[in-house]
């Protein structure tokens, strides 16, 4: 039950802050497909995100001028833009206090 319980909250919280999973990854440089992203959710946390779920927030983060997406021959690819960048440091740099507030939640 308590396997349970935690992926649960795991799932819901990769979920939850797919936004900002999606930054960090971008600011790595290379620019990734709403499939990479899902290959990358599923290698490293163990979780299979539907595409509707990864594609809604990456549209949201393009309308929002975070993102850039391109279409190559095969696929949709997206980069960050100086706002993602800005946003994404904004929140690394704000770490501490958003892992004080996630505490606090609890």
């Amino acid at each position: 039950m308590e396997h349970d319980i935690l992926r649960k909250v795991h799932e819901k919280t990769i979920k939850n802050f797919m936004d900002i999973l999606i930054l960090a990854e971008l600011r790595k440089g290379l620019p990734i497909s709403g499939y990479d992203f899902i290959a990358f959710i599923h290698k490293k946390f163990h979780i299979l995100m539907s595409s509707g779920t990864v594609y809604s927030v990456l549209y949201f983060l393009e309308r929002d001028g975070l993102i850039k997406g391109t279409q190559t021959s095969k696929k949709r690819v997206y980069k960050l833009t100086n706002k993602g960048e800005e946003t994404i440091r904004t929140l690394l740099e704000a770490y501490e206090k958003i892992q004080s507030f996630m505490t606090s939640l609890l």
